[in-house]
């Protein structure tokens, strides 16, 4: 028997803002968050602030997001007029000017020749259009047989089929199987025995991109289409990429025509002080996607950045001729440029970049402060990102972590980000020397005590 329909009368329609039930929600456990909820409010530059009012410092810029931090006004008026002037204008066989202005900007941007931009709605939705680019570049260059894509262990490439199969992350696949077939997988790049509380980039590992060369002479390179690495594995506890290693990828690649993908959905916009992770390790990828940070996570917005070779390969035939049949119905929404213009702006005048990288010195003293506390096995830095990787509870992995969190929020004012048994801690480029100093010798310590 069909069940009697929700909507009867027009009072069934007011909202439940105190029932949490119907929302399932994602990478969190449902059923303890519903028992003592994290609920924000509203936000403000460098803080959150509960439903009673309570600042919570955001030690984490949202999820790797709010790179200039929260409520800007510039880029809260650009959405505002934005919503006003035009809501909606699709950019399939039409355009309106802001998604233009936007890929301009951020060609200019880009280091090398990575002059054209894609765009999408996040970063898992990037991350699957630069696989699929991938492979039909391949096949209009008349390599069909390069089907294979590499991705590494501990990767993070978002949800969607493809990013999980090229992913490495246990718990994104082990309910989902392989995805699509045709895959493999790198090592990972973190040895703690080796790498041991490093700030930046560690000078163990760059010998670990050989490892490229063996899934060549195990596959052969005509059957392998593209490697797609982040240039510092974020969601899976902070692994930045050892000295020489990125470079060596590039050689490798180059040497058997595969095509590099960097996944900067986490390190683009400034987070480690410079547009693109690219431009800092000094690596051209022939595919960036980016995510998060190019609206400052105001509005969701996703793309990906290609090199003139790639681009050109594809505009062949006739004019009148779609050259990529991929695309969304969001893609470039007008909105979403506005507030990536917007939030581009406020990088460029207010040096946020340049910022970051100015304060990475003191964000890696502050962290490795904390070096000695017994619940802390290692701690890694790399521009303003920093891991603590915690000793973890007997038989119950990624508890530790998860009482940090709850402990920061409810108890200590301080939103923490958690992988396991890891923190990780990004904070929005605005933040000041003061609260760096709050985050690691306030904060932190109260928190570590708490759940000791």
């Amino acid at each position: 028997m069909n069940k009697p329909h929700k909507h009867q009368d027009a009072a069934s329609w007011e909202p439940s803002p105190n029932n949490l039930e119907p929302f399932w929600m994602g990478f969190t456990p449902n059923r303890a968050f519903k028992k003592r909820p994290r609920l924000i409010a509203r936000a403000k530059d460098m803080h959150y602030y509960d439903m009673s009012g309570r600042a919570v410092l955001d030690a984490t810029a949202g999820l790797w997001c709010s790179n200039a931090g929260h409520c800007r006004a510039p880029i809260v008026e650009a959405i505002q007029k934005q919503a006003a002037d035009l809501d909606f204008a699709p950019t399939f066989q039409f355009g309106h000017p802001k998604v233009f202005e936007l890929a301009s900007r951020l060609a200019t941007l880009a280091p090398g020749d990575l002059n054209y931009a894609f765009f999408c709605n996040s970063g898992s939705e990037a991350a699957d259009t630069a696989l699929k680019i991938a492979l039909a570049y391949q096949r209009t260059k008349g390599q069909a047989s390069r089907t294979r894509l590499i991705g590494r262990e501990r990767g993070y490439h978002g949800v969607n089929f493809g990013g999980i199969s090229v992913g490495g992350m246990v718990g994104n696949r082990k309910m989902f199987g392989a995805m699509i077939a045709g895959v493999d997988h790198l090592p990972h790049t973190y040895n703690r025995a080796e790498q041991a509380y490093t700030k930046g980039e560690p000078k163990w590992g760059a010998h670990l991109a050989d490892e490229l060369e063996r899934l060549v002479a195990l596959h052969d390179a005509s059957t392998i289409a593209a490697v797609i690495v982040e240039p510092m594995a974020g969601s899976t506890g902070v692994l930045p990429p050892p000295v020489g290693y990125l470079k060596r990828l590039r050689e490798i690649c180059d040497r058997h025509g595969i095509l590099l993908i960097f996944d900067e959905v986490i390190t683009a916009f400034g987070r480690l002080g410079y547009p693109f992770a690219a431009e800092r390790f000094g690596v051209i990828p022939d595919i960036i996607t980016f995510a998060k940070g190019v609206t400052s996570g105001a509005v969701p917005m996703g793309g990906v950045m290609v090199r003139q070779h790639i681009y050109d390969a594809f505009m062949t035939g006739p004019d009148h001729v779609i050259e990529l049949f991929h695309g969304y119905t969001y893609t470039g929404h007008p909105i979403a440029a506005a507030a990536g213009v917007a939030t581009l702006e406020v990088y460029k005048n207010e040096g946020l970049f340049e910022r970051a990288r100015s304060l990475e010195g003191k964000w890696a003293d502050a962290a490795m402060s904390l070096k000695g506390n017994p619940m802390i096995e290692d701690i890694r830095t790399l521009g303003l990102v920093a891991a603590i990787d915690l000793v973890p509870v007997a038989g119950s992995p990624g508890k530790r972590a998860y009482d940090a969190m709850e402990q920061g929020f409810h108890d200590h004012g301080i939103m923490l980000r958690i992988t396991g048994d890891t923190i990780a801690l990004s904070p929005p480029l605005i933040v000041k020397e003061e609260q760096i100093d709050e985050i690691f010798a306030d904060k932190m310590p109260k928190v570590l005590k708490a759940i000791a």
